[in-house]
């Protein structure tokens, strides 16, 4: 069965990942997943959580939020809330642990890297587009500490994506938008660094329960979806001249 778009069960929506977005951070990227944009920003700070003073070693974090227009219905802002919801700071913690999951944090010395994701249009797949472009934030950040002779040679073991996958009306697909995902019947949310390791995999019957088989056959579909991602990062750090 053909899918809404017209994408084959195992097709990505078209991705773009601009690297440099924005003028002031120390890394950023607009990552586009389809219908769903992200802007990922790195700031730098020369100071680390309690439990790293002292330490000589660094840490990544992120941040996470929707503008409230990012959605077909305006989304209150969790700052006029006064608090956050439990999805953003799930979606928060997962990048953070994708990020220094590739991270060397030992030779980032006392400094603190926090990665701002801001959704500016959501169509499925917001946290999975938020760890991809993340990912290459963050390297463009910790390549000017190689710039400027702090450090020897880039901090990270390599890079890390992330890719939604689903069952939609008995059916594997990759890379979900908001229309198959509010009707899967399992969604799943893989995590994978480029050397084939899983940061994450979550997945979750919404109606009948899975079994083994098709748990593997979504992994795989997966794996295949980040492996694509992955050059795409490569490709948009390597015309910053970086390599990984």
């Amino acid at each position: 069965m053909p899918r809404h778009d017209g994408r084959r069960p195992d097709e990505l929506r078209p991705v773009s990942i601009e690297t440099n977005f924005l003028a002031h951070a120390e890394g950023s990227a607009l990552v586009k997943f389809g219908g769903t944009w992200v802007i990922c920003a790195v700031s730098m700070e020369d100071r680390v959580p309690g439990f790293l003073r002292g330490t000589g070693s660094g840490w990544v974090t992120a941040e996470y939020g929707m503008l409230p227009r990012s959605t077909n219905t305006r989304t209150d802002r969790e700052a006029a809330r006064g608090r956050q919801s439990g999805r953003s700071m799930e979606i928060q913690r997962l990048i953070g642990r994708a990020l220094r999951s590739v991270t060397n944090l030992e030779l980032l010395g006392e400094r603190n890297f926090t990665v701002d994701c801001d959704v500016l249009k959501a169509d499925g797949g917001t946290r999975t587009a938020s760890i991809t472009g993340s990912c290459v934030a963050l390297a463009q950040a910790l390549n000017r500490l190689v710039v400027d002779g702090i450090v020897g040679s880039l901090p990270m073991t390599g890079l890390v994506g992330a890719v939604s996958v689903g069952v939609v009306e008995g059916q594997p697909l990759l890379d979900l938008d908001y229309p198959e995902d509010s009707t899967a019947e399992v969604d799943f949310n893989l995590v994978m660094t480029d050397d084939g390791r899983f940061v994450e995999v979550q997945g979750t019957a919404e109606g009948q329960a899975f079994d083994r088989a098709m748990m593997d056959l979504l992994i795989d579909r997966g794996a295949g979806g980040i492996r694509e991602l992955i050059e795409l990062q490569r490709a948009a750090l390597a015309g910053l001249g970086i390599e990984l």
